[in-house]
């Protein structure tokens, strides 16, 4: 029978083999002759909802200046991930807290609501953990990378933690399409040794309350990762890519990535609809709303 010291050599050695493996599949990725787009969860949402606005956005580099409120919004959330960052670290935040009292109030009441995250809730001394943890894995021959706010790594189980500084959204189906929910456990699964059935992704809105008469409280959305969910993933993402390798290859011929079908309305309200000739007579600009580009760029932040 394994001593305590022996169990948790041996848990420390595994979660040191999964790293270096991911370790090795990025090095091989960097060696690629001809290494296509590194993609993240952002651009694959992109992608899907409509191509022509990723290649507008990834392949030509267009763009529009954000508004004053979606800076601000982009601004607080970028602090946020960075005060929970060097708070995993140890390194002091009360200073820079106090300067916030909205930071400092929600900070303080995920803590609260979260004791893992303080330490005190731990399941045993067996744990790795690490604030902004980096995996890449091949799909397709493309790179493909996330940015877990936390993970949590024991012998029998994988724990991913997201924050948002959004509020939490209605639907939860919503969430459970969205490529970052997809993503986050498979990129696990693939690159390490747990099994879809011990990993999970929890969602904490840091502001789940959008009164402003009412101080915000942490809200909290789990989903469990499962062998049948990850196949299903498998084969969406593999589908999606070949389309994208399909659109890059016509893309080089002179052929632009498809539109959307004008039926589902959502033109008027990008920032290209005038390019894509699909705006309203009336309207010579259109209004920036970009949710998907501008949160992930919130919540995944590289640091």
């Amino acid at each position: 029978m394994q001593s305590h010291w022996e169990t948790n050599f041996d848990v420390a050695n595994n979660i040191v083999s999964n790293i270096a493996s991911n370790a090795a599949v990025n090095g091989a990725i960097a060696d690629s002759a001809e290494p296509k787009l590194r993609l993240s969860q952002g651009q694959l949402n992109l992608l899907e909802s409509c191509p022509r606005k990723f290649q507008h956005i990834y392949l030509e580099q267009l763009g529009s200046p954000s508004t004053p409120e979606q800076q601000a919004h982009q601004s607080w959330g970028s602090r946020f991930h960075l005060l929970m960052q060097q708070r995993e670290l140890g390194l002091p935040i009360d200073a820079i807290m106090a300067e916030d009292a909205q930071m400092q109030h929600c900070v303080s009441t995920l803590l609260a609501a979260v004791p893992e995250i303080v330490g005190l809730a731990t399941p045993s001394d067996a744990t790795w953990r690490q604030s902004e943890h980096r995996r890449t894995c091949s799909v397709q021959g493309y790179p493909i990378t996330v940015i877990y706010d936390l993970v949590m790594l024991e012998e029998q189980q994988a724990r991913i933690l997201d924050w948002k500084t959004y509020p939490r959204p209605p639907q939860q189906n919503w969430l459970a399409h969205n490529w970052q929910t997809r993503l986050y456990p498979f990129v696990l699964a693939e690159t390490s040794a747990y099994l879809p059935e011990q990993i999970s992704l929890t969602y904490w809105f840091v502001q789940a309350q959008d009164d402003p008469t009412k101080a915000p409280l942490p809200q909290s959305l789990t989903f469990p990762y499962s062998s049948t969910w990850h196949e299903q993933t498998r084969q969406e993402l593999t589908q999606l890519l070949q389309q994208l390798t399909d659109w890059l290859e016509q893309y080089q011929q002179g052929e632009p990535f498809p539109q959307v079908n004008v039926a589902i309305e959502r033109c008027d309200d990008c920032q290209f609809s005038g390019r894509c000739q699909r705006h309203s007579s009336d309207l010579e600009v259109a209004p920036v709303a970009d949710w998907l580009v501008n949160l992930d760029r919130i919540d995944e932040v590289m640091l």
